[in-house]
């Protein structure tokens, strides 16, 4: 595989300093990448802390393995989407004493030309995070306008999305939509030339992405997966780029945290439920300045984290 830069692990300090890797006890990091958050896990836990890594991206999974070569047999790495955990049979009996999930795609993805991510480099329009699953070419050629407009609008928060859908169904029937630049030139057509037009590009790519990856069904079920094997006291990492994520992740946190859901006129709780977790992180943790100015990729990175409680973990 060619030298190519994996993103530099954002909010790396937060992260650590929210997990506290002790040596001994066994970390999960959901969203390998290039390894940077495991490799600090890793060295954070020494000489016996054990880390087990997974990537969809079997290119993340060869170049996160030449990193954390050195580590030996406490790493294990698995080539699977974290949403598949319940499915992958070397994890069927893991448990954690601490996960991290950061989100998004990664930069080695956006600067692979091949993959399609970027709107501002023309290439095959793919946008997979993995070998499986349906290209955006695709997805573009065969969805109802209804359907796009749907995505566009929910995924991107792109207020010209019928406008845009109307536009990706006109042109598909001229000619196929099997390039980035091709479904750029399509949005700008589509929206009032400004200052903002490029914005309406940004968010169309990163709606088509959410839907070929199926990222927030996945974030969804895959936070659902990972807190049920969390041993007690162990800490849940999740970095969160863009406000559908985060809505998702601040929302389950929030009910893993709830003590009752019976409704507020009710004068006896009925519900008998019992706080999952302690959220430790009442406001999302933001980067700094600094980190910014030195990756700005950063810069719409936000941090939340809960603990799980000891009493429901020896319940399961």
């Amino acid at each position: 595989m060619p030298e190519r830069r994996f993103h530099e692990p954002v909010l790396l300090t937060e992260t650590i300093a929210m997990l506290r890797p002790v040596t001994g006890k066994t970390y999960l990091d959901a969203t390998l990448g290039g390894g940077g958050h495991a490799e600090a896990i890793l060295e954070a836990s020494a000489p016996a802390g054990r880390l087990v890594g997974l990537d969809r991206d079997p290119q993340a999974i060869q170049f996160a393995g030449q990193r954390l070569a050195r580590f030996g047999d406490r790493v294990e790495l698995l080539n699977t989407n974290f949403a598949e955990i319940d499915r992958t049979s070397r994890l069927e009996q893991a448990h954690f004493d601490g996960a991290l999930l950061d989100l998004g795609v990664s930069s080695a993805q956006v600067d692979d030309v091949v993959r399609g991510f970027s709107y501002r480099q023309d290439a095959p329009l793919d946008m997979r995070m993995g070998p499986r699953g349906e290209p955006a070419r695709e997805l573009l050629s065969r969805a109802a306008p209804s359907t796009l407009e749907q995505i566009i609008r929910d995924y991107g928060e792109e207020r010209h999305a019928r406008r845009i859908a109307k536009a990706i169904v006109r042109e598909r029937e001229r000619e196929p939509i099997n390039t980035t630049n091709r479904l750029r030139a399509i949005v700008e057509s589509a929206v009032p030339a400004s200052s903002h037009q490029l914005k309406s590009v940004a968010r169309v790519f990163q709606a088509i992405r959410i839907a070929v990856n199926d990222e927030l069904t996945a974030l969804k079920s895959g936070l659902k997966q990972i807190e049920r094997r969390l041993n007690a006291d162990a800490r849940l990492v999740v970095i969160a780029y863009h406000s559908l994520e985060d809505r998702v992740v601040k929302r389950y946190f929030r009910e893993l945290a709830a003590d009752c859901e019976c409704p507020p006129d009710l004068p006896v709780c009925r519900c008998d439920k019992v706080s999952e977790a302690d959220v430790l992180t009442p406001r999302p943790i933001r980067p700094t300045e600094a980190e910014v100015a030195a990756n700005p990729r950063a810069r719409s990175a936000r941090l939340r984290a809960i603990e799980r409680r000891r009493q429901v973990a020896d319940q399961t």
